[in-house]
């Protein structure tokens, strides 16, 4: 990130002061695009929650993954996160609060960027374990955590009969995918389609939904006030509803068109309970979708289900659900409305 310009500066400068004084904003919220994308991808949902939450949060738009660096792996792009997470949080000593809110595979990266973030509670000694119900939850770099946030994310990957589905559910063609995906986005790719296997490790996402070693992936998404899944139930041709929902297909609800006014793309919403762990009888053989989902749904899950099937652009629901162009995909605004009407503060 470039030096602040001197504009910038008595911005900041002043923002610290109110802060201080306790009339600031004092909650980051750092917003994530997805794949090949850029931070122009969350321009409407930035001016949207600096508009109307101004004088609570400071909205950062993360940068160091633009473009092709997404191709580098959820691994190296959640680092890259991270240490551009540090730095923003270091320059604003005055920021309490903690907030994400990541488009497509950036919820992926958002996942991994807060496990490598994740701090315990300091009165859990060392040598104990903390229990994921335990009410008493760590900090993200020593920030309070309040929402994590993801909309049309691939949280069971894009591996499975139609979690991708411009692959037509068909057998052969998603098997084709997984062998060459790598090809076209390479070692994101091959985290999306569970195909990597570094070091002989489990895949990254298989890792993601347990604590691993230093990377306390599901203390920290237990460390967050709510966690909420946007997911579009149909003509996303990217990330199907399953995988962004974390629901079997058995779990996906009947939805009937929105008679809401003010949300008129929100069919369906969920309030989901976290779930014992219930492990696999046979752990050799347990589904590796049915792995992720079952750690996942260890903490509760807020669903909020989208459709733009009656939209004339309903064949890009996956970039309208973020307002990715204001004018193109403007017809999901009301998502982000929904999402800055529920933001807890």
């Amino acid at each position: 990130m470039g030096d602040l310009g001197g504009g910038d500066r008595r911005e900041e400068a002043a923002a610290a002061a109110a802060a201080a004084a306790g009339g600031g904003p004092d909650h980051l919220v750092v917003m994530v695009h997805g794949i090949v994308g850029s931070t122009a991808d969350w321009k409407f949902g930035a001016e949207q929650f600096d508009k109307l939450l101004s004088d609570r949060v400071i909205v950062h738009c993360s940068n160091r993954n633009m473009h092709r660096l997404t191709l580098d792996g959820i691994d190296v792009m959640g680092e890259r996160l991270a240490q551009e997470v540090t730095e923003e949080i270091n320059r604003r000593p005055y920021i309490k609060k903690i907030s994400f809110v990541a488009h497509s595979v950036g919820g992926l990266v958002a996942r991994y960027t807060i496990g490598r973030l994740y701090r315990p509670p300091k009165q859990i000694s060392e040598n104990a374990q903390q229990n994921l119900t335990d009410d008493n939850r760590g900090t993200i770099y020593g920030l309070e955590a309040v929402n994590f946030i993801t909309v049309a994310s691939p949280h069971l990957g894009s591996r499975g009969n139609k979690q991708v589905p411009f692959l037509l559910g068909v057998t052969a063609i998603e098997n084709f995918a997984c062998c060459i995906i790598h090809l076209i986005f390479g070692r994101t790719g091959k985290h999306l389609f569970l195909t990597d296997n570094d070091d002989g490790k489990p895949p990254l996402l298989q890792r993601m939904v347990d604590n691993w070693g230093d990377l306390q992936f599901m203390s920290a998404l237990q460390a967050f006030r709510r966690r909420v899944a946007y997911s579009n139930v149909h003509h996303d041709h990217i990330v199907g509803w399953r995988t962004s929902s974390i629901r079997q297909d058995s779990e996906l609800p009947k939805w009937v068109d929105s008679t809401n006014k003010i949300y008129p793309h929100i069919v369906y919403e969920e309030l989901c309970k976290a779930e014992a762990p219930n492990k696999c009888v046979d752990t050799d053989h347990c589904p590796l979708e049915e792995h992720l989902l079952r750690g996942l749904k260890r903490v509760s899950w807020e669903k909020v289900d989208v459709s733009f099937h009656n939209s004339k652009v309903r064949s890009a629901a996956h970039s309208v659900i973020q307002v990715k162009d204001p004018v193109m995909h403007c017809e999901g605004a009301d998502v982000i409305q929904h999402m800055i009407d529920h933001f807890t503060l």
